[in-house]
């Protein structure tokens, strides 16, 4: 089993899983925080399956939740997430790279384009999420599954301490893990494909896709659902035309 230490005590394991061949494109799963590989096939498309086709895709549990196991920061959830990600890149020998991120995946590549923006060569965000008007009592307890999961594999965990880290997640503003004013300042070539729904707001998706100064949007896109193959290749010409020579 594929596993990546991270970390200065090298106590956080990262489960990975790496398929196809080419231009490597790092892929965000869904699934808040217990996004997992797994959670791909209830999207609109599985993206590890489709996209190696074209692409050598890099996918994994996040930290703490399926088979990836971490502490829990509790100062900068966001960024020791960016951590894991970029360091499992760097495990790998994998300098320049594309992302794609799915439902929190778009927040947790918003990050990364933010830490290594001279890496991150092209991004796509599907359906991102993100707390406006419409959701604002929904987000802060998102967390809540998730902390049972986290109880039953360690039962010397506190509820108190898993909801401080659920909120500090989830109480924030806008897509969470970057701020408006870094946004417009993104070059990072970007397809956005706006959410429809109140995860994934309509609002926030087009509002990503007018921040950022370097980006297409793409909508509809994903009902009905003959919509789902020519959206595929339109991520697949938009990521190729922005793949290195």
């Amino acid at each position: 089993m594929p596993i990546f230490k991270n970390g200065p005590m090298g106590d956080t394991a990262i489960y990975y899983e790496q398929r196809g061949q080419g231009f490597p494109l790092l892929l965000l799963s869904p699934g808040g925080l217990n996004a997992t590989i797994e959670f791909w096939g209830f999207t609109a498309f599985n993206a590890p399956e489709v996209l190696s086709q074209w692409f050598r895709v890099i996918t994994f549990d996040t930290r703490n939740a399926g088979r990836s196991s971490g502490p829990l920061d509790m100062e900068d959830p966001w960024g020791s997430f960016a951590k894991d990600h970029i360091g499992l890149m760097n495990h790998l020998g994998i300098d320049k790279f594309h992302v794609l991120g799915c439902c929190v995946g778009t927040s947790h590549a918003l990050r990364i384009m933010k830490e290594v923006p001279k890496r991150v060569v092209a991004s796509v965000l599907e359906q991102p999420v993100g707390i406006d008007e419409s959701n604002r009592t929904f987000y802060p307890n998102v967390w809540k599954t998730w902390a049972e999961g986290m109880m039953k594999k360690h039962p010397d965990m506190k509820l108190e301490t898993l909801e401080a880290y659920g909120r500090k997640m989830w109480d924030g503003e806008f897509v969470l893990s970057v701020e408006r004013d870094w946004m417009k300042t993104c070059q990072t070539p970007t397809l956005v494909l706006p959410g429809i729904d109140q995860a994934h707001p309509n609002a926030v998706g087009k509002e990503v896709a007018k921040l950022l100064p370097n980006s297409e949007k793409l909508e509809p896109w994903k009902e009905p659902a003959e919509l789902i193959p020519p959206t595929i290749q339109r991520i697949r010409k938009f990521l190729q035309t922005h793949t290195p020579s």
